[in-house]
């Protein structure tokens, strides 16, 4: 696909979706790092059912870092993997502490050096925390943009670097949340909305599969 066609379907995106941001609810950086932590294979809604009770007992760096492993377990059940979650947000949390003075760093290497933070995670801290350019590829991104026909691949890292080659680095944050927002509520994993979706004479899944 060439960057034209990649700037009429984001524009099409951003007439449908106004406000694309994410729907994770914090009200610091590091909370953020936490939530996104925790969205791993769980929705952003549950999350933010979590994470509405747990910062409240506790939202810091030190507080967290002082935490039994089993009580944050406890806390955080029901966003799944508990048990890895909460032996690295509060790893995490140790490092922060201890090696950044409490401050989520803001550099993509430092991040992912932090225990839990992959990729993705650090990507997601940039553009929302930091409003730094970079392109976070989760499922919904992978699979929306492989089904239009954006990106081709099934590497997650290949499909970010041709999603950053199609779209210039101050779009990239914004192409992120269309995606995800599109994926989770109109690009269904099953059951996609396909007759009526407003990039069906653009997708190559619509054109494969509506021959």
């Amino acid at each position: 696909m060439n960057k034209k066609t990649a700037y009429e379907i984001f524009d099409i995106l951003k007439d449908l979706i106004k406000y694309p941001k994410t729907e994770l609810i914090y009200s610091t950086d590091f909370e953020l790092l936490v939530a996104v932590i925790l969205s791993a294979q769980c929705t952003d809604k549950r999350v933010n059912l979590v994470t509405k009770d747990l910062f409240k007992k506790y939202n810091t760096p030190i507080q967290f870092a002082g935490l039994k492993q089993e009580e944050l377990e406890n806390l955080i059940h029901p966003c799944g993997f508990y048990k890895n979650k909460a032996k690295n947000i509060i790893e995490a949390s140790k490092v922060i502490v201890e090696k950044y003075n409490g401050c989520v760093p803001q550099d993509f290497d430092e991040l992912v050096k932090l225990p839990g933070v992959g990729r993705k995670t650090a990507s997601v801290m940039l553009i929302v925390a930091y409003n730094l350019p970079a392109m976070p590829v989760d499922t919904h991104v992978f699979r929306v943009s492989n089904r239009i026909g954006l990106a081709k691949t099934n590497n997650v890292l290949e499909c970010e670097n041709q999603l950053k080659k199609l779209y210039n680095k101050d779009d990239w944050g914004n192409l992120h949340h269309l995606l995800i927002l599109f994926g989770r509520y109109y690009c269904k994993a099953i059951k996609p909305q396909c007759e009526n979706c407003v990039l069906k004479n653009y997708c190559s899944y619509f054109s494969k599969n509506n021959k």
